[in-house]
């Protein structure tokens, strides 16, 4: 298929989605068109999720699991149903093996607390990355402290991948868990999580996997990955906002004592003593959130509606277009490996302008309707890595259009040209 091709059979995804987009539609304060390119932040939700939220509140508005009448059962039957459209989502073997959470960074404290307070001792190791989101270190920071187990982090290639030698050089007999994100939201590498698992297992270390910036992108299968936990986040799916949800096998999750207790999670309560509930209920104290929950699963099925295949082939077009233009900015310099070097990288670009501090840069591109990130991204060890206090994103989703970019480098363009010429 020539790029011509490609690119006039890929832009039919992102017309007909955007539609679906209320909030695509709207101009920017300056009367201009809004672009929207932050969302790798946060995702903007469809017509079919606003809708499943509204329906659930104006129908159906009940707890779940308590009660006898027909709102409790079409609650409970909503949001056990959105539990098992998230399990096939990630080919988990059963819908038991998904814990609701508030979001990504609450899945990875409820392994902390559960499975690191319970297994790690004085000299154990959990080796992390420096491209860690801030969810995937101060959790297990806090661990270090409690247990005095020990962390190790893995540095990255001068391309801005994982750097699988020093993988391999800092594994050992003491690491209990290897914790990666799938793909960077700084670097935008995917990481080759094969290799880390095959490495890792090599040590009888279990791995954990946090996939907020990979499960909008690409079809992922736990059971393929060979991993033992994974976190994802519902915001970052075009899901509600406080909705998150962690994966880990059955067998696993039976051993792991409860996160918090309360509500929902128990089987008896006596008054010196209680017995805890069912996978995955053991670990979702209090009264969830539903409404949230069945928004994620709208936004689940919408995903897989359009095709996960689909929307990765559109996005890959859509980088390496705005790769080729932001590469021709004098002085701009992209983190992290290009479409060229790594295929399957994340669809988003984090740059640094000689000179220039990006918050100014996304300041004036603000002025002029265009949305994009500025500051670490919750990755402030990476940026210090890079001798750096922030860095400028830009980040696409399968609504972007190659019209977006152009109109974003060419504002970008004017914006440099504008603080070099008044710094």
């Amino acid at each position: 298929m020539t790029a011509a091709l490609g690119r006039n059979a890929s832009v039919t995804l992102a017309e007909r989605t955007r539609a679906d987009f209320p909030v695509l539609a709207q101009e920017s304060a300056s009367g201009q068109p809004l672009i929207y390119l932050d969302h790798a932040a946060t995702s903007q939700k469809p017509l079919a999720v606003l809708d499943a939220l509204r329906d659930y509140y104006s129908c159906d508005n009940a707890n779940v699991h308590r009660g006898a009448h027909q709102l409790s059962a079409r609650a409970t039957e909503a949001f056990e149903g959105a539990r098992l459209i998230t399990a096939q989502f990630v080919a988990a073997a059963s819908p038991r093996e998904i814990v609701f959470t508030r979001n990504a960074s609450e899945a990875i404290n409820l392994v902390a607390r559960t499975w690191g307070d319970a297994e790690l001792k004085p000299g154990d190791e959990v080796l992390l990355t420096v491209m860690e989101h801030h969810s995937n270190l101060v959790p297990w920071q806090q661990l270090a402290q409690r247990t005095g187990c020990v962390l190790r982090h893995v540095g990255v290639t001068e391309q801005g991948t994982l750097d699988l030698e020093d993988l391999r050089a800092k594994l050992n007999a003491r690491t209990r868990l290897v914790g990666l994100v799938h793909i960077s939201n700084t670097l935008g590498c995917c990481n080759p999580v094969d290799d880390v698992v095959a490495l890792a297992a090599q040590h009888g270390a279990r791995v954990l996997l946090d996939a907020c910036q990979s499960l909008a992108h690409k079809s992922l299968d736990v059971g393929q990955l060979g991993i033992d936990f994974l976190v994802g986040s519902s915001h970052k799916l075009c899901g509600p906002t406080g909705m998150g949800f962690l994966w880990a096998r059955e067998a696993l999750l039976e051993s792991m004592p409860p996160f918090l207790g309360g509500g929902e999670m128990i089987q008896d309560v006596f008054l010196d003593h209680s017995t805890w509930a069912e996978l995955p209920h053991k670990f979702e104290a209090g009264t969830p959130a539903i409404g949230e929950a069945i928004g994620m699963g709208a936004a689940i099925t919408y995903l897989q509606t359009l095709g996960l295949e689909a929307i990765q082939a559109w996005e890959a077009q859509l980088t390496a277009h705005l790769f080729s233009r932001l590469q021709a900015i004098d002085g701009l310099r992209i983190l992290g490996p290009t479409p060229e070097q790594q295929p399957e990288r994340g669809a988003l670009a984090t740059f640094l302008v000689d000179g220039l501090h990006a918050n100014d840069i996304a300041a004036m591109l603000d002025l002029s309707g265009v949305c994009i990130r500025s500051g670490h991204h919750c990755c402030q060890p990476l940026h210090r890595f890079y001798g750096v206090p922030g860095s400028a994103r830009a980040s696409l989703s399968f609504t972007s259009t190659f019209d977006e970019i152009d109109r974003f480098v060419d504002e970008l363009t004017s914006t440099i040209n504008f603080l070099r010429e008044h710094s």
